[in-house]
């Protein structure tokens, strides 16, 4: 999930009493509900390292007690003295399990289970980016602000949003849970249809970026890849979307470009790869340029979750890059 949405959790986990009695205690639970992310510095090193690393081994359930007691350690060094350690250390430690479990329900996935295996584990129900999670996450921020400055006029005494906060922790476990079963009934629609290129070899459904009840589907057959949108409230149409053909990435220079660094940890990462092969022209001779995408997060050409490399007339590697994006553009959200 987004940053804004792992702050604002813990937030919520402070308001309902997690920081009870430590110094600064809602900065803490806030900054440890981020701390998985200290992967970002990898970044420095290249786009491919950066995804080759992120939601690694800070993003495991083994390293998570450990990132919690960083995060308290740099927290009490400035107040040793009467500083509640153990209390601290709980608190943050709820805090970064709760980045691990949001990261857990979208669709780029998590290897929860390093060191010790580094498969990718991912539940596809929520958007990585969700305005709704935004939108009660905001409401729980600002309505005891508001409820404040109400009870300031009126001479009451104002509370700390702990009830407003629980409420909204529980809502979004709900929202949650229905997106869980939205999911799984997104998956059965297109499991119970026949298409033409025949049986299907794997399905997913990925959610929509605004609308709960539609799905961007995805059905792989052996030569072929059908992406389409399901509205759950309508009658699915299993001919419809677009169809991606495959073949590219026996071509010899795909061969080539998938030995270097950033095809390497392209592949690691990438659930649904497509290949695409095509000639281009290097100087004064024809090239290969090789592109391989990640079809959870757009289509071949859009540039989105994209490796790339150039392969000249001898079989040369040129260049080799990876990018989330297109240059200059944002990365959008699945």
């Amino acid at each position: 999930m987004d940053n804004l949405t792992h702050t604002l959790t813990g937030l919520m986990l402070s308001r309902v009493g997690l920081s009870t009695r430590i110094p600064w205690g809602p900065a803490l639970l806030m900054v440890a509900s981020n701390a998985p992310d200290i992967d970002i510095v990898t970044a420095m090193f290249g786009s491919h390292v950066y995804l080759d690393h992120h939601r690694g081994i800070t993003h495991s359930l083994f390293a998570s007690p450990f990132l919690a007691a960083l995060c308290v350690g740099l927290w009490g060094f400035w107040r040793r003295e009467g500083f509640p350690w153990l209390r601290a250390w709980l608190g943050a430690w709820a805090a970064v399990l709760t980045h691990l479990m949001w990261d857990w329900t979208n669709i780029y996935g998590i290897r929860l289970l390093e060191p010790f295996s580094n498969v990718w584990l991912r539940l596809d129900w929520v958007s990585v980016v969700d305005p709704l999670v935004w939108a009660a996450l905001l409401v729980g921020t600002l309505w005891p602000l508001l409820g404040g400055l109400v009870n300031s006029e009126i001479g009451a005494r104002g509370g700390r949003g702990r009830g407003t906060a629980g409420v909204i922790l529980i809502l979004l476990t709900v929202y949650v849970g229905a997106r869980a079963a939205l999911h799984a009934r997104a998956l059965a629609t297109i499991d119970s249809h026949i298409y033409e290129e025949g049986r299907p070899v794997r399905t997913a459904a990925f959610p929509d970026f605004l609308n709960p009840f539609e799905w961007i589907v995805l059905v792989e057959h052996p030569a072929s890849v059908r992406i389409s949108r399901l509205a759950l409230n309508e009658d699915f149409d299993p001919m419809a979307g677009r169809v991606w053909y495959r073949g590219s990435g026996q071509h010899k220079a795909a061969r080539l470009a998938a030995a270097t660094a950033p095809f390497q940890a392209f592949l690691r990462f990438s659930a649904f790869p497509y290949w695409t092969v095509s000639q281009i022209y290097l100087g004064d001779y024809d090239a290969f340029r090789i592109e391989a995408c990640d079809l959870r997060f757009g289509a071949p050409g859009e540039g989105r979750f994209t490796v790339g490399a150039t392969i000249d007339r001898t079989y040369r590697v040129v260049d080799s890059e990876f990018q989330f994006s297109p240059k200059g553009r944002m990365p959008r959200p699945r």
